[in-house]
Formats: structure tokens, sequence, C-alpha cells
């Protein structure tokens, strides 16, 4: 986990998103203090839970965003959920339990990783070894007759030679033909249901099944890449990795928990709000701290740091059951987009959508400039559809710039080294009809 202090943290936040500066100042502290936790003493460490967070705000303002930006800047497992899809099926939803079974796959991944950044060198030098040894194989028995030539010398030259054209790349596509061992998957768990079945019991499974093993014939190319996840997963240690990654997710992994207020129950006692109760229900000791079972090994959620969010238009905080609220201490507000924050998310971050585009028509040879005036026009349309219409913040500019490069796009392969200026004139003649159209608009932006 990168130790950056909070102010590099919102530092580098801002090169990605724009404004909402109270939450990223929360998001790093809460990070912060966790890289503080690590360096106490263990008695403290475990007296010292951290601070959950509740961002409040409409959608596309950036709640989503700040969070995966986040887990990507210190490196720590994420993954995202979305507290509808608990109720969606109504009793029947998905278990609650399964986000920190998808947190620990997650931390799995990102272990492993690692691990094999650490052996990819020797995997390699014995992929290579193995390549040769089926493009040139080693004689039964070298003839050691004193009257005859070497066998074992004239084998070794040959294989310097061929390896040395394997190491030019001059045996790509030379067949090779090895073993691939797979594993058995029993019918019961290529069904539907095979992502709620409990992670245990598949790995049970995967244990006691026998496993298939099938000759191939493919090219060196192809080859290689099968066998250097071969030489991979017999490098490292397997169970290092599920220990790794276990703490790993236990100490700095981080759940983001979206469209919290849709489990808010109304006054009804019937159907779909009991489930929504059931959900909170279902939550509270997760983000209290409990100990789960996966495949890996037992985890505990007591130091997760979970970040929630909603928009809380029908409902507010205060209507969530007050044992969750008070999991979640720290609360930001995320304000609507203005006019400015628009020109900003087209112009600032560094994977702008203009600047998207920009890169993408170059691909063709076209040179697409995005005149002051245009962003500005932009700007406005975004803004007030936003207002006239439903807000979606900034994803209203992912509508509008397809919508005014549609024509572009499609006539960017036939233009050969072409340069368009857009500028306000532009922007107006591509969208204002469309803009003015309510009804249309509506379908379209």
């Amino acid at each position: 986990m990168r130790e950056l202090t909070p102010r590099q943290i919102v530092e580098e936040l801002e090169r990605h998103i724009v404004a909402q500066d109270e939450a990223k100042r929360s998001v790093a502290i809460a990070i912060r203090n966790r890289w503080r936790r690590q360096q106490l003493p263990d008695e403290m460490r475990q007296e010292v839970a951290p601070k959950n967070i509740l961002m409040i705000g409409p959608t596309g303002v950036g709640k989503t965003e700040i969070a995966r930006r986040l887990a990507k800047l210190t490196g720590a497992p994420f993954i995202k959920v979305e507290a509808t899809k608990y109720t969606e099926v109504g009793y029947y939803g998905r278990d609650v339990e399964s986000m920190v079974r998808e947190l620990v796959e997650n931390a799995i991944g990102l272990v492993r990783e690692e691990e094999l950044e650490n052996v990819k060198d020797e995997a390699q030098h014995l992929v290579d070894e193995r390549l040769l040894d089926m493009l040139l194989p080693q004689p039964p028995a070298f003839d050691a007759s004193p009257d005859s030539p070497d066998s074992a010398d004239r084998y070794k030259r040959n294989r310097e030679k061929f390896k040395a054209m394997l190491l030019a790349g001059e045996l790509e596509q030379r067949k090779v033909e090895f073993a691939i061992e797979q594993k058995a998957v029993p019918m019961m768990l290529t069904g539907i249901g095979a992502e709620q079945m409990d992670l245990d019991l598949q790995g049970m499974f995967e244990k006691i099944l026998p496993k298939t093993t099938s000759r191939r014939s493919m090219t060196v190319a192809e080859a290689r890449k099968v066998l250097f996840e071969q030489e991979c997963d017999a490098l490292i240690n397997q169970d290092k990795i599920n220990m790794a990654a276990i703490e790993l997710a236990e100490n700095t992994g981080l759940i983001f928990i979206d469209e919290l207020d849709k489990v808010v129950a109304s006054e009804s006692t019937h159907g779909a709000d009991v489930s929504r109760q059931g959900v909170q229900r279902d939550l509270l000791p997760i983000v209290e701290g409990t100990t789960i079972q996966t495949r890996y090994g037992y985890v505990k959620t007591d130091h997760i740091l979970f970040i929630a969010a909603g928009a809380f238009h029908r409902n507010k905080p205060s209507d969530l059951m007050p044992e969750l609220q008070g999991r979640f201490p720290i609360r930001v507000e995320l304000k609507d987009l203005s006019k400015e924050d628009f020109i900003r998310i087209l112009t600032e971050p560094k994977g702008a959508l203009t600047k998207q585009y920009t890169a993408l028509l170059e691909t063709e040879g076209v040179q697409l400039i995005f005149e002051p005036d245009a962003i500005e026009t932009l700007a406005d349309f975004a803004f007030t559809i936003n207002r006239t219409m439903q807000n979606i913040g900034a994803r209203r500019l992912y509508t509008i710039l397809e919508r005014l490069l549609e024509d572009v796009s499609f006539e960017a392969p036939d233009m050969k080294m072409g340069k368009i200026a857009i500028n306000a004139a532009y922007v107006k003649e591509r969208l204002s009809d469309v803009a003015d159209d309510e009804d249309l608009s509506k379908f379209i932006l």
C-alpha cells in the first residue's frame, strides 16, 4: 500500500475528478488513518476501527469515481456493489456476505500479480528451455564410440543454435506439441446458480475432482503463453498468496456500496420494504465487524473501509436503521455540477473526454481541435439539459459528445489526414435541434 499523505491523495484525485473537494479530503484522511493504524502497537491497532464514509449526492457527480480512483491510487483491494442487487429478486437476492468474498478474490489477483512479477524472469527461462526440448528432442542415448563424432557435443551445438534462433524470434511459427492439464468441472457448477454457490464447496470440488490431460499442437508463439502460465503456477506458492491476500483484504480492503438509499424502507411493512429492511440488518454485522468464511480461509471485516453512497432524493440518511447510521460517522454531501465544473471536466482531467476523442481520431490521421468557445457551449448544453430534464451529472457529457462527433467518427477513415476544428457554431448546429426538442432529447440525451 502506497504511503501517501492526505494532500498527495487529494492532488492525485484532482488529476481525474473535478470539484467535490470535501469528499476528496474525507477519503484522503480515511486512507491516511489506515496507514497511521499500521504504525501503532498491536494492542492499540486492534482498537482503532475505520471511519466509514457516507457520500450523499445525485448521480454522475463523482461518488463512484472517487472510490475507484482511491483504490487504484493506493493499490488496495476494491469492489463496488449495488445495495439493490441484494433485493431486486425479493428475499432471494444475493447473499450480502458475497461482497467480502469478492473482495478477497480481488486481493488474490493483486497479490498474485505481485508474485508473478517476482518469478517472471525465472519462468521465462524455464519456458525457453521447454520450448527447446520440444523443438529439438534429446536423443535417447548418445553414441560415445571413439570412432564416431561426439553426439553429445553435436546436440549441444545444435541446441545453442536453436536457442539463438528462438530468442531472436525466428521460430515463432514452428509447431510444437505438449500436454495441457485441465480441471474437470461438474455440471452442477456450470448452471445459473454457480456464482451463488458457496465458494468453499466449489473449492472442495476442485480438489477432489480428477484432472484431465490432453495434448495440443500450436505454434511456438501460442505455446509460450500457455507454458508461461504453467511455469508461473509451479513457481508461486498459492497458500502463501492466499494468506497474504486475506491479510491485505482485512487491513486495506475497500468496499463501495452504491445506492444505499434504495434499501431504505418506507412506512409500509410488507413485501419489498421488508426485504429492504432485511438487507440493512444483513449489512450491519459486516460493517460493524464480523468473520466471513471464504474458500481461502476466514476473513475479518473489522478493519475493511466501507464507503456508501446514495442520492437520498426521496428519503434521508436518518431513515436508515440507527445502528447502520452509526457505522458511517463521516458524511459528505456532493454538490450538483455547475457550468464551470463541466468546463473543467472537459479540459482538466488526465482522461478528459475531449482528450479521449482527440486521441481516438488521431489513430485515423484526423486532427481534432476543440476551440475554447466550443468547450463553453458544450458545458452550457450539459448544464442546461441536466437542469431542465433528468440530472445525470457528468454522464450527460458522454451522450452529448457522442452525438456531436457521430459524423466525424463515421467519416474519419476516409478523411486522409484531415483537420477539424470544433467551435461553438459547430456545437450548436449539431446539438441545438435535439436539445430544443424536449421529447426527442429525453431519448437521445
